[in-house]
């Protein structure tokens, strides 16, 4: 499992280190970020970026007032 607290990266930088992540996961495996906040954008730009993530099985889950734990699975 790879994980990322993008709350260590600066916000202009998050994005990209995340696709790059994403895209250095194998077909099966998941990308689990720590966010300060939803990753409601992030989702919908891969959702509609990029073929290889499985959005029907994405999760997220709040586990304090800023910090938010998301499951981005790789098909």
């Amino acid at each position: 499992m790879t994980r990322i607290d993008a709350r260590e990266i600066p916000p202009v930088q998050r994005h990209d280190k995340i696709h790059e992540a994403f895209h250095d996961l194998e077909s099966g495996e998941t990308l689990t970020i720590v966010n300060d906040h939803e990753p409601k954008p992030l989702f919908y730009e891969m959702q509609a970026e990029i073929d290889a993530f499985d959005a029907d099985n994405y999760e997220v889950e709040q586990r304090a007032p800023e910090e938010f734990v998301a499951k981005f699975p790789k098909k």
